[in-house]
């Protein structure tokens, strides 16, 4: 098994170096994707270690990643309707999120969420189309276009009470690769097929119409070129991340900088499969002014550590999945929980990290 062969290679090492362990994980396992390990046994065995350090000071785990410079509470991105894998690709986006521009701290940003979520089910329950929820906890879509989803959605943002834009802004994940390669999207929903430069046209035009502030995956993670093109029309006024684009990869981040093909990047622990080499890909996306944005996958779990890196690392986002399902809001409630253990001197990143995006 995976777990007795890394417990024999790492017996005896010191669980203060980090990056010496994680390094004894890469070499035990050998390959550029975790393929014989398996990156969800790798980071559990990374992500103990750095507990087990953390616990040896007797620090909280997101004191001890900050090392004495102060906490930053993330500004949270939280799925209101969920789409494409996440709801049997009843719609081709895959998530449709809110982010609370206007709180002046997380609990005031799941305040003014939680409104807008539950506006959101009422807006579907009154037009006869509540229908449960998806994977990872947004509202079941139930649209007739992928258009209609983005207008709901602006429809449930007034609903709550909030400025669509001002207060509170939109944040997609197309996730692009799942209906779209070689150059070609074939949208399901709206029954259309285009090519690169339409479907930059198609997000680019939403752009333009509704209060969306962030995109995720607008184009596939084999159109290069597409990626450059949309970064190059719209990077200097939305956040545009790279996820199945950069895969937590510090040498796809390295390259996407150099093409200037994103300006910002989501961290999955467990993709990459060690917390070092997570942390590499987040310092160079900040050492190029970059977004960073700590995220959670589907089929998660209860763990908390992710609500710990995002706030000891001062990544300034986090994305766990919607307001609703336990192993969201397990880690909803740890950075509130964080938030209360700050007191006073609590610091909430706030709509501030996407001016590193609009500048």
């Amino acid at each position: 098994m995976a777990s007795d062969t890394a417990t024999v290679a790492l017996a005896g090492m010191d669980a203060n170096l980090q990056e010496d362990i994680d390094r004894a994980l890469i070499a035990l396992d050998g390959t550029q994707n975790k393929a014989r390990l398996g990156a969800n046994a790798t980071v559990a065995v990374s992500l103990a270690t750095l507990h087990a350090a953390a616990g040896a000071q007797g620090l909280p785990l997101f004191r001890y990643l900050a090392q004495g410079k102060p906490a930053r509470l993330p500004l949270p991105e939280i799925q209101i309707f969920g789409g494409g894998a996440h709801a049997g690709r009843r719609i081709d986006i895959q998530d449709l999120m809110v982010m609370a521009l206007a709180a002046a701290s997380f609990d005031e940003a799941l305040e003014m969420t939680a409104r807008v979520y539950h506006a959101a089910g009422e807006l579907m329950r009154d037009a006869g189309k509540l229908r449960g929820v998806a994977d990872e906890g947004g509202w079941w879509p139930e649209f007739a276009s992928n258009e209609e989803a983005i207008e709901t959605l602006v429809r449930a943002i007034a609903r709550a009470g909030f400025v669509p834009g001002d207060e509170v802004a939109i944040s997609l994940d197309i996730a692009a690769s799942e209906f779209g390669s070689g150059g070609l999207y074939r949208l399901g929903l709206d029954a259309k097929s285009l090519d690169s430069d339409g479907m930059c046209e198609l997000v680019l035009g939403w752009l333009a119409r509704y209060p969306i502030v962030s995109v995720e995956d607008p184009l596939a993670e084999d159109d290069r070129e597409g990626m450059m093109r949309f970064t190059a029309a719209a990077g200097h006024r939305v956040q545009i991340i790279g996820d199945d684009y950069l895969t937590t990869s510090a040498a796809r981040v390295q390259a996407a900088i150099a093409d200037r093909a994103c300006n910002a990047v989501l961290l999955k622990p467990n993709q990459c499969g060690t917390v070092t080499e997570t942390r590499a890909a987040l310092d160079l996306a900040k050492a190029a002014g970059w977004g960073c944005i700590v995220s959670a996958r589907s089929g998660e779990t209860e763990d908390l550590s992710i609500v710990h890196l995002a706030t000891g690392w001062d990544a300034g986002q986090l994305k766990v999945g919607s307001f609703a399902r336990g192993e969201r809001m397990a880690k909803w409630n740890e950075a509130l929980r964080i938030e209360e253990m700050l007191g006073a001197g609590a610091h909430f990143a706030g709509r501030a990290v996407l001016s590193l995006t609009q500048s």
